[in-house]
């Protein structure tokens, strides 16, 4: 029977607990928001709706074809220059998701007879770059860069390490300095995805590898998503210019994918502003993740301490990490739950996403429903 061996697929995801089911949220939910990657509370900002609104009535509800041939417009132009800018880049170059962005990053910066060495606790959308590109990937142990610079001592050609700046599992930091000084030893380039810095990390946002010092090198390359902080959706990458030129000429998720939706292009826009005027959401992002932290660790939970707004609570198997969640959204509270093969260790978890819109209350009440619901 075509197809047969997705039922049997299925029985096993079963028998071990890690079936995902899709849940339609309603548009006013009523449950507390611990799940989402809205770290600053920018997707409802009015600013940032009337950005998506006045896009859409300008320039159409989609970007009418791939980059190259219809789908750039002015406003795409301007939020890769503001992006740029605003992160300390040269150039920026917008794509349609994240995820385009790491495949393209990677795939066209890694070419036959290169090293990708790649940490191991990296996002699934490097990963999969790791795979495409025509170099040779070296996985090595997670946020060591000794074990970068132990790889790339072992091959004489191109060479790229490629890492999250913030992991999204548990919210840990890379060691960005360390690594790109490993890079460097060995004339490798570095190409870094950071997700989960941009708008939480570095002066006002400006993200990890800006509060690293390496914002604007000529040997590193930002990966950033327009769906977390900035509360719109879509990716970009940064770096030197004539990086971004290649990528225009080489990136296949680039060339071949439409453009990004003017809608989003407008939000992300209107939301990068915003976040310029008001640069305190980055540290108050923080520091709702540290007092989670505090507050879970004070209630007896493992919690891992955050490097910037991720909060991973460790769970005693994938069948109650399910219920603990479940057991919260009863109580009124989302959270994340991350179960193999999402996690690289095999350890089950709540992930905890800090908002910088949550009052001391909300803060309390979330870390009274997880200690209550726990297994």
């Amino acid at each position: 029977m075509a197809f047969g061996w997705i039922d049997e697929q299925a029985a096993a995801r079963r028998r071990a607990g890690l079936v995902r089911t899709l849940r339609p949220r309603p548009a006013d939910s009523p449950l507390l928001d611990l799940a989402s990657n809205d770290y600053l509370g920018l997707a409802r900002h009015p600013e940032v709706v009337e950005g998506a609104a006045t896009a859409a009535r300008t320039w159409g509800g989609g970007a009418t074809g791939s980059r190259l041939v219809t789908g750039t417009t002015e406003l795409h132009g301007e939020l890769e220059r503001e992006l740029a800018d605003f992160c300390g880049f040269e150039a920026a170059l917008v794509f349609s998701s994240g995820y385009a962005a790491n495949l393209a990053a990677v795939t066209a910066l890694a070419p036959h007879g290169s090293l990708i060495v790649s940490d191991a606790g990296n996002h699934a959308s490097l990963i999969d770059g790791c795979r495409l590109a025509r170099g040779t990937t070296q996985v090595v142990g997670h946020a060591d860069p000794d074990a970068v610079r132990k790889a790339l001592g072992t091959h004489d050609g191109p060479a790229v390490a490629v890492s999250d700046t913030v992991f999204s599992v548990d919210g840990d930091a890379a060691l960005l300095a360390g690594l790109a000084g490993a890079c460097r030893e060995h004339g490798a380039g570095l190409v870094v995805d950071d997700a989960h810095g941009l708008g939480v990390l570095g002066a006002g946002g400006r993200g990890a590898p800006y509060a690293a010092g390496l914002a604007g090198a000529d040997d590193v390359v930002v990966t950033v998503t327009l769906s977390k902080s900035l509360g719109s959706q879509g990716g970009a990458v940064l770096g030197p210019a004539r990086v971004v030129e290649h990528l225009v000429n080489a990136a296949r998720t680039f060339i071949f994918d439409t453009g990004l939706a003017p809608a989003s292009a407008g939000a992300a826009l209107a939301a990068l502003r915003l976040l310029g005027r008001e640069p305190e959401r980055a540290a108050r992002a923080r520091e709702v993740a540290t007092g989670l932290h505090a507050r879970l660790t004070a209630a007896g939970l493992e919690a891992v301490r955050p490097d910037a707004a991720v909060v991973s609570v460790r769970a005693p198997s994938p069948e109650e990490a399910v219920q603990w969640a479940a057991d919260c959204r009863a109580a009124g509270l989302f959270v994340g739950c991350f179960r193999p093969p999402s996690v690289p260790d095999g350890i089950s978890r709540l992930r905890l996403t800090a908002r910088a819109d949550f009052s001391e209350e909300q803060i309390e009440r979330a870390v009274r429903v997880i200690g209550e619901t726990r297994p």
